[in-house]
């Protein structure tokens, strides 16, 4: 791992995380996948670590880090199993961040500590089935009906939405019209609420044992304070979460690829092909030599994109670049490393089979990587 612009504390952070990946993590990895089951023993772990409160300021409950100090965990944790990493990603970014960035008093004093100490998970209901990259296309409506809010419509693709800790779905919704266009709002829908229906987990290619469920709001009532930060400026809130996000999906990224690299390392020394190590070919060696290339440039620009970000400078680019770049180098080194396993790394038992089927969710999630070339273009002024 070449942490190299790493401060003293973030090294070590590094090193405890990466510890708690091989000894907690990495062993039940394979039968958490087969079973699609999320181990909250292992996301308890996590929470009295103070993984969930990296980057939140100690007067929340947080460990007063930043976006780097949560990417550093993230990346530690998706060398060994990216669902457990993205139930962490998630954790932060899309369930407690935004109730840190827009809440109320009220509501941060409500979610916010269980959030941050990891005993409560939250999910953020923004896809829907027709509406993904084009979120504008939200169909879910919510109105005023006296003091309560009555939310309708359906949500899919959403993170954390149903364990056994989940205290409730930051949804966007349809609140009304401006000026011709949808006035888009956020609001908070406590699990168990009438009308809120958490549909069975769905069967995925990969992130097999993290949380994901389809959500269905039938009249479903919430008090009209619930609301989210500003009515109507839902959608931007949105996008400025989904801009960190992208960050800490690019770390995610850059730790796939590094767990891929190295498995690809120590299995070329081991295997023994027409009497010689796989390791001795030089073909073998440039693949691996380019799987390094991908890691350290992935690495590079999360960490480029969140010094900007923790520095309180404009970063949506760099996000986009950072998530483009590193997903890419998670899919083509999870490519690269199966096929240096060979038959072995077509078996689910070898963790580059799991990472081969887990990074494409990469290149989808959080922003399609069309969607992060079309911020790239539109940073350079060629909109329109």
């Amino acid at each position: 791992m070449d942490h190299h612009d790493l401060d003293d504390d973030e090294r070590e952070l590094a090193r405890l995380v990466r510890e708690f990946a091989e000894e907690v993590v990495a062993p039940q990895a394979y039968e958490a996948d087969r079973t699609h089951t999320l181990s909250m023993d292992v996301v308890a772990q996590m929470g009295e670590l103070g993984l969930f409160g990296l980057p939140f300021p100690e007067d929340v409950g947080g460990q007063g880090g930043d976006y780097l100090a949560l990417g550093i965990a993230i990346e530690a944790l998706a060398r060994v199993d990216q669902s457990i990493a993205i139930t962490l990603e998630a954790g932060v970014s899309l369930g407690a961040m935004p109730v840190y960035r827009f809440g109320s008093e009220a509501q941060r004093a409500q979610y916010l500590p269980d959030l941050v100490a990891g005993q409560a998970l939250a999910g953020f209901g923004l896809t829907e089935p027709e509406a993904g990259s084009d979120a504008g296309a939200t169909r879910t409506t919510a109105r005023l009906d006296g003091d309560e809010w009555v939310i309708d419509g359906a949500k899919q693709f959403i993170t954390n939405s149903g364990t056994p800790i989940t205290r409730f779905v930051t949804v966007t919704a349809v609140t009304g019209r401006r000026e011709g266009r949808k006035e888009i709002s956020t609001i908070i829908v406590p699990s168990g609420t009438p009308g809120f229906t958490v549909g069975p987990a769905y069967d995925k290619v990969g992130w097999r044992a993290s949380d994901t469920h389809p959500l269905t709001f039938d009249g479903a009532r919430v008090p009209a304070e619930n609301l989210l930060g500003e009515r109507g400026r839902g959608f931007a809130s949105f996008l400025h979460i989904l801009d960190e996000g992208r960050i800490a999906i690019a770390a995610l990224a850059t730790g796939a690829a590094e767990g891929c690299l190295e498995q690809a390392v120590d299995y070329s020394r081991r295997r023994i092909v027409f009497g010689e190590r796989l390791s001795s070919r030089q073909s073998i060696q440039f693949t691996i030599a380019r799987m390094q290339a991908r890691v350290h440039n992935a690495r590079l620009s999360w960490h480029h994109a969140a010094r900007l970000r923790d520095a309180g400078k404009p970063f949506t680019s760099e996000a986009a670049i950072a998530k483009l770049t590193a997903s890419e180098a998670a899919m083509d080194n999870a490519r690269d490393a199966t096929q240096i396993f060979g038959g072995n790394g077509f078996m689910n038992e070898f963790p580059v089979a799991r990472h081969y089927r887990d990074a494409k969710i990469l290149e989808i999630g959080e922003g399609t990587s069309e969607v992060q070339l079309l911020v790239i273009a539109r940073a350079l002024g060629l909109d329109g």
